[in-house]
């Protein structure tokens, strides 16, 4: 996480050059990921749902979704460490800690899945 926030703190030392619309673009080309990616996830478990009998089809979406459920998690960090001054930064820690233990339970349940097709 560190290495993201020197990252990102240097990118922002080089965007001061850029014009006002460029660093607006960036706002809202992240509010545009983090739309995408809080849908993901229901919809790669609803559509993985569909294939839970065909064994690696289950498991890939379900760490699909782990993956999604991680990026907002980066995004909303990104949000309160480069944001900050436009954003609820306990709400942001809020959503970071529900998509955490999301991750978690999808971990629990692609465990109990795995244990299911081994018995069937």
């Amino acid at each position: 996480m560190e290495t993201r926030n020197q990252l990102y703190r240097r990118q922002k030392t080089v965007g001061k050059s850029e014009n006002r619309k460029q660093k607006l673009e960036e706002k809202y080309d992240l509010a545009g990921q983090m739309r995408r990616a809080c849908k993901a996830p229901p919809a790669l478990i609803a559509e993985g749902f569909a294939k839970r009998y065909q064994k690696r089809n289950w498991q890939k979406y379900i760490e699909d979704t782990v993956g999604e459920c991680n990026e907002m998690i980066n995004h909303l960090s990104v949000c309160i460490d480069v944001y900050s001054n436009y954003v609820d930064k306990k709400l942001c820690a809020e959503i970071i800690d529900i998509y955490d233990k999301s991750c978690g339970q999808l971990y629990n349940l692609k465990k109990s899945w795995r244990n299911f097709h081994e018995k069937n």
